[in-house]
């Protein structure tokens, strides 16, 4: 049994989000594109006399914890609570309701990471949708087209690109985003729905970006500057939001729009990072 395990929690990028509608469960069914980032939350786990949750790092929760503990409800789904005691620190690197996947990530790598130390046994990624309908792709570990409410994967490989990745002020809680587009249940438009899942012509933006974009002055502001940066291939918002990102061939390029754009919107979180790094 392994005594300490070390993991990293990739962030994601939407390449495109496309919801087609409202199941009679609740759920959406959903179109994307996923990749990952050189961008990580960094999670420490060990053995101890009782279970303890911290956190640190510049997107730690205020007061030290969060009210709805995506690692506490993991390890209440996995029942593992009364079969050992961990001490469980997250370094949160990744900006938090900022369409990042930040807490399905973390969660996904808890998984990994006690898979591999031996305290659970392994599941395919679909067996944990319900616990977050981005923790398959987390657990799939490769760019992917996912289909369904998140639990249809294939492996599609996007191109290199160095991504200029902007956090507004705002958040944006996923819920509250999926009511905005107004579905009401069960007007799933079944002719968009394919039990093959592949790319087609129409899989491109993002069905949250307008919303926001028609609601908010300060990122109406950021995107239509990113969308005149030299060199930027296009402008996009990743899963829900807030965050969103131009995309560029030339790592140099995304540089100097990093440059520019931190001498214009010095208050604003602001990085580069490339996709390719963990996975192909």
């Amino acid at each position: 049994m392994q005594d300490k395990k070390i993991i990293f929690a990739p962030a994601k990028l939407n390449i495109f989000l496309k919801v087609l509608g409202k199941r009679n469960d609740g759920y959406h069914e959903i179109r994307s594109g996923i990749t990952f980032l050189n961008l990580f939350d960094q999670i420490t786990i060990q053995h101890n006399h009782k279970t303890i949750i911290t956190y640190s790092g510049p997107f730690s929760p205020s007061g030290g914890f969060y009210n709805n503990c995506i690692i506490e409800r993991t390890l209440d789904f996995l029942k593992i609570k009364e079969k050992v005691k961990l001490k469980i620190h997250i370094c949160k690197n990744i900006p938090v309701q900022g369409g990042l996947g930040s807490a399905s990530s973390n969660a996904a790598s808890l998984i990994i990471a006690l898979e591999e130390m031996k305290l659970i046994n392994h599941n395919t990624p679909d067996h944990y949708v319900s616990l977050g309908a981005d923790i398959p792709c987390f657990l799939f570990k490769k760019d992917c087209l996912v289909a369904g409410i998140g639990e249809k994967l294939v492996h599609f490989s996007f191109p290199k690109y160095f991504f200029l990745l902007v956090k507004p002020k705002f958040n944006n809680s996923t819920k509250d985003m999926y009511k905005k587009l107004r579905f009401t249940d069960t007007i799933v438009d079944q002719n968009l729905i394919s039990e093959k899942i592949e790319i087609n012509e129409n899989d491109t933006g993002n069905d949250f970006h307008k919303i926001i974009l028609n609601e908010s002055v300060e990122f109406r502001k950021i995107i239509d500057y990113l969308e005149n940066v030299e060199y930027s291939i296009f402008v996009r918002m990743t899963g829900s939001g807030s965050c969103c990102y131009a995309v560029f061939e030339k790592k140099e390029y995304a540089l100097k729009a990093l440059t520019l754009f931190k001498s214009k919107f010095s208050d604003l979180w602001s990085i580069v990072c490339e996709n390719n790094t963990i996975n192909n």
